[in-house]
């Protein structure tokens, strides 16, 4: 070998130390690609540092619990698509606890058992489309936290636990659930609008063999509408079947159509605040028509004038709901059965989290901020301006105000004005001047003159001038001249 590569070798991770390259394998740092190498099992001893295990395109058909005989702690990312899988362990997943990425595509895995991925508690992508998966544990997909991507396309599933991602706690994060081109024939569309608007946007149905009814219709109007992912990108392909049609139809074509007479829905937007009583109103085009009900957001249907509990419906087809709690916000759905025609409408409700009329509503926030600045700037000019003396108390009640030429004793930047001594036998200080005694910031002048006495007339308070004093234009002491 040349000396380079040599050393890149004595370098390389694949040493006596680390462990060697598995036969029919390419390793590259801690990438190990076993993909179209005629492997019936998984090559030992896979080295304790692989971040990445690539086998793709071979011939593993059954993934037992000791595949990895000890604990890969840097594995993130599994791949075992095109493999004709059919069995995995359910403990097939205890020595790679960090798993991000596993890739069981394209194989014939027929079910997903109880808790079969439950020790993957950091998995975030789950690909598990192309199988013949019928059966679906509601269980198989608990402690998956972090996941965020479930492809589950082209497989046999004709019922999927949607109770999984009703109130977001199994998959809190889940972003993205592909349910295309199954077996499904219908569809729980109360669950499905109650869902967050970030699933709704990546739930993908289409290809499934779907019964026709004006639900599903507004299910899927609504997303087109909403320019949601899932209809826009896939509107010819969500499609369903008529009674009397011998050919799946296109969802959003059964508008008008008989036998359903299915009309689009409108929607909208009522905001209220806490301990309220609202009326929804179903405003429908449709006159004269009784036959109404509503769906509150948990999928409960109100269709009895009075009702029961906080919901009640009002002899005019509104919903009338009483002591709004914060859980009362959703989409509240009226439909109307005419003879002629369906008619659905959508009221967004919005429940603010305080009371508008409590007995301690707050100030508004624009108000308190212009009133806190305006006592700010208050407080700031009696500060500047109205300071008081310190030794206004021993000021005479006929003393002539300072002479204009004393003002150059006073710091440029000081906000109290000099004052002169005041009755005799009391010395008044301040924070200009010291009379006698140490000089500037109480240190005891050096070398200065001492200072002649008192003399009358308009030069009487002027200063001796002090050669070894210095003042900054930033201190309380005067400049001294």
């Amino acid at each position: 070998l040349p000396p380079l590569l040599l050393a890149l070798a004595l370098l390389a991770p694949w040493g006596s130390a680390g462990g060697s390259c598995p036969p029919r394998c390419v390793c590259a740092s801690n990438i190990l690609s076993c993909s179209q190498a005629v492997l019936s099992s998984v090559p030992t001893p896979l080295p304790r540092f692989t971040a990445v295990l690539d086998l793709s395109h071979n011939n593993v058909s059954r993934l037992r619990a000791d595949w990895a005989p000890g604990r890969l702690a840097h594995l993130h990312a599994l791949l075992l698509s095109h493999n004709g899988l059919s069995f995995v362990s359910t403990e097939a997943f205890a020595h790679v606890p960090h798993l991000r990425h596993l890739d069981l595509s394209s194989n014939r895995l027929r079910a997903l058992e109880e808790n079969l991925f439950s020790d993957l508690t950091e998995l975030e992508v789950l690909l598990l489309y192309n199988n013949e998966i019928s059966t679906v544990d509601r269980t198989a997909f608990d402690n998956l936290g972090r996941l965020r991507k479930l492809y589950l396309g082209q497989n046999r599933i004709a019922r999927f636990p949607l109770e999984l991602l009703r109130d977001g706690s199994r998959l809190p994060q889940l972003a993205l659930l592909d349910l295309s081109a199954n077996r499904l024939r219908s569809l729980p569309v109360g669950e499905l609008q109650a869902l967050p608007a970030w699933l709704r946007d990546r739930l993908y149905l289409h290809g499934n063999p779907l019964a026709c009814d004006c639900p599903l219709f507004q299910l899927v109007a609504r997303g087109h509408r909403r320019q949601l992912s899932a209809v826009m990108d896939f509107q010819e392909e969500l499609r369903c079947l008529l009674p009397t049609a011998p050919a799946p139809v296109g969802i959003l074509a059964l508008a008008g159509r008989q036998p359903l007479n299915c009309s689009e829905a409108r929607e909208a937007v009522q905001e209220a605040h806490l301990g309220d009583t609202v009326t929804l109103s179903c405003d429908t085009r449709l006159r004269g028509v009784r036959n109404r009900y509503w769906v509150t957001p948990e999928g409960d249907q109100v269709s009895e004038e009075g009702g029961n509990g906080s919901a009640a419906l009002l002899a005019n087809g509104s919903l009338q709901l009483r002591g709004l709690r914060p859980n009362d916000s959703g989409t509240y759905t009226c439909r109307v059965v005419g003879p002629l025609l369906n008619e659905t409408l959508y009221v967004d409700l919005l429940v603010h989290n305080f009371t508008l009329h409590g007995p301690h509503d707050t100030l508004n926030t624009a108000y308190t901020t212009l009133v806190g600045c305006i006592l700010s700037v208050v407080l700031v000019l009696i500060y500047l301006y109205l300071t008081p003396c310190r030794c206004c108390c021993c000021r005479g009640a006929d003393k002539p105000p300072a002479p204009r030429d004393d003002s150059i004793n006073s710091s440029v930047l000081s906000a109290t004005p000099n004052h002169a001594t005041g009755v005799p036998g009391e010395p008044c200080r301040s924070r200009s001047a010291s009379t006698t005694g140490p000089g500037q910031n109480g240190r005891f002048k050096v070398g200065g003159t001492p200072q002649p006495p008192p003399r009358h007339g308009p030069k009487a308070q002027r200063k001796v001038s002090d050669p070894d004093s210095v003042s900054s234009v930033f201190s309380d002491t005067p400049i001294v001249v």
